[in-house]
Order: C-alpha cells, then sequence, then structure tokens
C-alpha cells in the first residue's frame, strides 16, 4: 500500500500542476506575456551565481502536456508496474525525468539546458537497463553513448558562447544571428538536436531504447526525451532561416521520415513499430521546423505526444494481456477480446494517420499543404508524401495483424479489459487525443492559416493517406502466403528492416574492426616474436643463469678440485713440449 500511495499522490500533484501550467498559458497567450526570472543562487565579493528561468506561452504550454502526460503514465503504471518489489524507485525514476525536462523547457541559458540534457540522459539510461539483463544493457549503453555525441556538442557551443560573455543565448539570437561565432553555435545545437532526436546517422538508439518498461516508452516516446531536440531547435530556429543548414536538416530529417515509414512496414515487433513511428514523426518535425515554420512544429509536437503516449500504453495493455509476447504474428481478434483496449488503440491509430478531426489531422493536414504551398524540389515534396502514405500504411497493417482474423497465441491465454487502472489512464488520453487537435489550433494559431491550392493538391494529402492505407491492407493479406516466406526475410535481414544498417554500423561498425586490430597485435605482438625477443627471453636467460649459478654455488668444492687438477694437467703439458 506504500509503494501504490506514491503513485497516488504523484498523479495528482502532477494532474494539478499540469492544469495550473494550462490555465497560465492561456492567460499568457491572450495578454501576450514573457516572464524572464533571474534567481541569484550565490553572490560572493564580485561573482554571482544566477539561474535564469524563461516563462513564456510555448514553455507553460509543453510543461503543461508533459505533466499531463507523465501523471497518466505513472497511474498507469500503478497496476502495470504492480508486480515490481521496486515500484517506488521505479517512480522516482520517472518523477527525476520529468523534473529534468522541465529544467530544459524552461532554461534560457546553455549551462541550465545541459543540467536538464544531461539528467534526461543518465535517467533514461536507468530506465533503459531496469530490467537488469544483456539485452537492455546493451540498448542502455548505445541510448548513452549515441547522447553522448550531443552532450559533446552542447558543450563546445558553451564554450563558444564565451565570446558573447554570457551563456544566455536569447540575448545573443536575434542581433548576433549573421555572427560566425553564432552560425557555428547553432551548427552545433543542431547536432545535439539531431542526435537527442534520433535523426540519421544517430537513429539506432531509438528502436533499441524499447527494452525499457512500457510505462517509460510511452512518456520517452511522446512528450520528454525525443523531443527535447525539437525544442532546443524551435528556441534556436532563428538561426536556422534560409541558412546552409536548414537545407542540410530538411534533407536529412527527410530520409529519417522515409526511412522509418518504410522500416516500420517489414517489422513484426509491436513496440518496435510504434518506435519507428515515433522517428517518423520526429522526421516530420524536423523537416516542417527546418523550413521555418517553428510554430507548425510545436503544434505537432503536443498533438503527437499524445495519441502516441496513447498508442504505447494499449500496446503495454495488449503485451501485458499477451504474456510478454510482442510478436504481431501472434495476435489477432483482439476487438473481439479486448474491447475497450482496442477502442483507444484504433483511435490512436487514426490520430497517427491523420483522420479527420481527431488530433494529429490539424497538424500534419497543416503541415503537408504548407509543404505543398513552399517552393520545394521534387524530392523533399516527394519525400513528405510518400512517408505520410508510408505511415497510413504500417498503421493499418498493425490493425490488421492484431484486431482482425483469429488469436494466434495460446489458448491459454485470458484476454480481458480487466486492468480498470490501465484504461483509465488510457481513457483520459483517448479524450485528450480526440479534441486535443482542434483546442490548440485555436490556441496557438490566433488568426486561421488561409491557404489556397488547387483542388487536386488540397485533396492530396487524403489521396496519399487512402491509398497508404489500401496498400498497408492488402500487403497484410498477401503476406500471410508470399512476403512473409521470401521477400520479407531477404529485405528485413538485407537493408529496409535493419533501418538502412545502421544499428550494425553504429555498433559491430565501431567494435568490430578496432577488437580485430587489438587481437591480431595481441596474437602477433604481445604473444608472437616480441614477446619471445624481448620479455619472456630475457626471463628465460635469466632462468639459465640462475640455474647455472646454483649448480656452482651447490659444488663449489668440487669445481675448485677440478679445476685445480685441471690446471696441474695444463702445466704438465706445457712442461713436456718445453
Amino acid at each position: 500500500m506504500k509503494y501504490m500511495s506514491i503513485c497516488i499522490i504523484s498523479f495528482f500533484n502532477l494532474i494539478f500542476f499540469s492544469i495550473s501550467l494550462f490555465i497560465m498559458s492561456l492567460y499568457f497567450i491572450m495578454n501576450e506575456y514573457v516572464i524572464f526570472l533571474e534567481w541569484e543562487v550565490v553572490s560572493l565579493n564580485s561573482l554571482s551565481i544566477v539561474m535564469t528561468f524563461l516563462f513564456d506561452w510555448m514553455s507553460l504550454m509543453f510543461m503543461s502536456f508533459v505533466l499531463l502526460i507523465s501523471s497518466l503514465v505513472i497511474y498507469y503504471s500503478k497496476e502495470y508496474m504492480s508486480g515490481d518489489l521496486n515500484i517506488n524507485r521505479f517512480i522516482m525514476l520517472v518523477l527525476m525525468f520529468v523534473l529534468s525536462m522541465m529544467l530544459l523547457i524552461i532554461s534560457p541559458n546553455l549551462i541550465s539546458i545541459l543540467l536538464g540534457w544531461d539528467g534526461l540522459g543518465l535517467i533514461s539510461y536507468c530506465l533503459v537497463i531496469y530490467f537488469n539483463n544483456v539485452k537492455s544493457y546493451n540498448a542502455g549503453m548505445l541510448t548513452a553513448l549515441m547522447n553522448r555525441i550531443g552532450d559533446v556538442a552542447l558543450l563546445l557551443a558553451i564554450a563558444w558562447m564565451l565570446n558573447y560573455g554570457s551563456w544566455n543565448y536569447y540575448y545573443y539570437l536575434d542581433y548576433m544571428k549573421n555572427d560566425n561565432n553564432m552560425m557555428l553555435i547553432g551548427g552545433l545545437v543542431m547536432l545535439a538536436a539531431m542526435t537527442k532526436s534520433a535523426q540519421i546517422p544517430f537513429s539506432s538508439w531509438l528502436p533499441a531504447a524499447m527494452a525499457a518498461p512500457t510505462p517509460v516508452s510511452a512518456l520517452v516516446h511522446s512528450s520528454t526525451l525525443v523531443t527535447a531536440g525539437i525544442y532546443l531547435l524551435i528556441r534556436f530556429n532563428l538561426l536556422l532561416v534560409n541558412t546552409w543548414m536548414s537545407q542540410l536538416l530538411l534533407l536529412i530529417s527527410g530520409l529519417t521520415m522515409f526511412m522509418s515509414g518504410l522500416g516500420a512496414n517489414f517489422e513484426f515487433d509491436l513496440k518496435k513499430i510504434i518506435a519507428l513511428s515515433t522517428l517518423s514523426q520526429l522526421g516530420l518535425m524536423m523537416m516542417i521546423l527546418s523550413m521555418g515554420y517553428y510554430k507548425l512544429a510545436f503544434f505537432h509536437l503536443l498533438t503527437h505526444a499524445l495519441f502516441k503516449a496513447l498508442l504505447f500504453m494499449c500496446a503495454g495493455m495488449i503485451i501485458h494481456n499477451m504474456n510478454n509476447f510482442q510478436d504481431l504474428r501472434l495476435m489477432g481478434g483482439l476487438s473481439i477480446y479486448m474491447p475497450l483496449t482496442s477502442s483507444c488503440f484504433n483511435i490512436a491509430n487514426l490520430a497517427l494517420c491523420g483522420m479527420p478531426f481527431l488530433a494529429g489531422f490539424y497538424s500534419k493536414d497543416l503541415i503537408l499543404e504548407i509543404a505543398s504551398l513552399s517552393v520545394l524540389n521534387m524530392f523533399i515534396y516527394y519525400l513528405f508524401y510518400f512517408s505520410t502514405g508510408l505511415t497510413v500504411c504500417y498503421s493499418f497493417r498493425l490493425v490488421y495483424y492484431s484486431m482482425t482474423g483469429e488469436l494466434n497465441c495460446s489458448s491459454l491465454n485470458v484476454l480481458n479489459n480487466e486492468g480498470w487502472i490501465m484504461l483509465k489512464g488510457m481513457l483520459g488520453l483517448m479524450f485528450m487525443s480526440i479534441i486535443g487537435g482542434s483546442m490548440l489550433s485555436w490556441l496557438i494559431f490566433l488568426t486561421p492559416p488561409m491557404i489556397c491550392l488547387p483542388s487536386l493538391m488540397k485533396f492530396m494529402t487524403l489521396l496519399v493517406c487512402v491509398i497508404g492505407g489500401l496498400i498497408g491492407y492488402f500487403i497484410s493479406k498477401i503476406s500471410l502466403f508470399f512476403i512473409n516466406k521470401s521477400l520479407n526475410n531477404y529485405m528485413t535481414s538485407l537493408f529496409v528492416g535493419s533501418m538502412w544498417f545502421m544499428p550494425y554500423i553504429s555498433t559491430y561498425g565501431l567494435i568490430n574492426y578496432s577488437l580485430k586490430i587489438g587481437m591480431n597485435t595481441f596474437k602477433n605482438f604481445d604473444q608472437g616474436w616480441i614477446e619471445f625477443i624481448g620479455s619472456q627471453n630475457l626471463y628465460n636467460k635469466l632462468v639459465n643463469f640462475s640455474k647455472f649459478n646454483n649448480v656452482v654455488m651447490n659444488n663449489n668444492l668440487k669445481i675448485y678440485l677440478l679445476i685445480f687438477i685441471l690446471w696441474i694437467m695444463i702445466l704438465m703439458m706445457f712442461l713436456m713440449f718445453l
């Protein structure tokens, strides 16, 4: 009961703070307020250490959404993690994780951003290795080391900020945006954001982080860890406008979106499909952000957080009931056995696809229409629309495998909807996934955006989604007979399913050759000629000398007599010759 009370207390506190911050954000939007707080932590002679906090509508609204999702995830964990004896430790880690995210959101200072940034990295490592097995340890190391690259980039940006006399980047962005030093800082911040938000070539850690408990995945992949990079770039958006950095980021994020969407269509692990879906949406946010529409990127960030957290929570409920099986091919007919969970799952999936009037529709449709309205080359335009079609394709494939047909797993499984505590957490997010998009579109955009397009381009988003859904459905039906046996295994093992070889490049590619060089060096030098000529040979010589010396010492009288006789004999021979 003591452990359960921690969940309930955390839930109510976080909900209270979430509602309070949301009301404050509304007040700030209406009155166009920005509050900049400075807290002097230490003052000693001429030295003063000052903590700065920035409160505007964006930071307050993002904090309210993070707190809302984390409160529902903690409430969900009360039942999901009920078998864990250390659930209080788990809740404390989650709360520290949320606190690190809060610090990052309200910091206009690179030093305090680094505190929150490193806090996220460290605690995410602790959460990924939570189950203490080899797989989770490897995933945790990959996550921590990949994010370490971004931490180094942020440290270098802090070092370059010394040129301005202060680390409060907010003071300098507008006036110094064409300065070479500030451009370099922007490039380093972009690199840090790419590692945290898992863009190519740093994508391999995001599916690996699925080794964490499902409530952690719901939190990490919706509103905290992976969105930290996006949020940081939204704050630094002035440095990206009309520069080579924005063009590079546009290409990389487009390829990330395409790669993850394609990979999800060849994946059979339920959680990994949703992780690749997160990667695809992060690519979409980065693309629209690199085009200069930071409010639109922030809008999609919030709506995506709602339905993605719900999607993970539904997946956790399904895995919980399937005796911890995650393979899609072992599921089927779940809509009959788990109707409430299936309803939440389908609503989250439709919101992800951009179904009209659900949360994802308002942001995704606007992003694609803005892309049609902008001056883009055909390759980037193709990446936008084709990747959107792939999103619908893998979503329908996911629904087809899990919700329809017959149950394919053990007949001893008892599938039910009796996890009422988990269901309450999911229903709260389901409600937000339905109304969240329209609510945010009224709040964030004070005037409705006017987009004038030809009718064919206007309907293009809907057309791409319908075609993607049909392809996903038919491929799923056919794959039961053909693709499973031939194309899928070939493609998965070769290129598409392995995220364009990125997991191999970032693990075996880095380790394999260095280990082989080390092994050859050890064999040929440490255990080869160097060993024979050097230390080993010297040791053998000293041993032989010692043995000889020992023989001499033990038999010295005999040796002296023998030498005396030999000496006499030599003298006699000498005299005889004379």
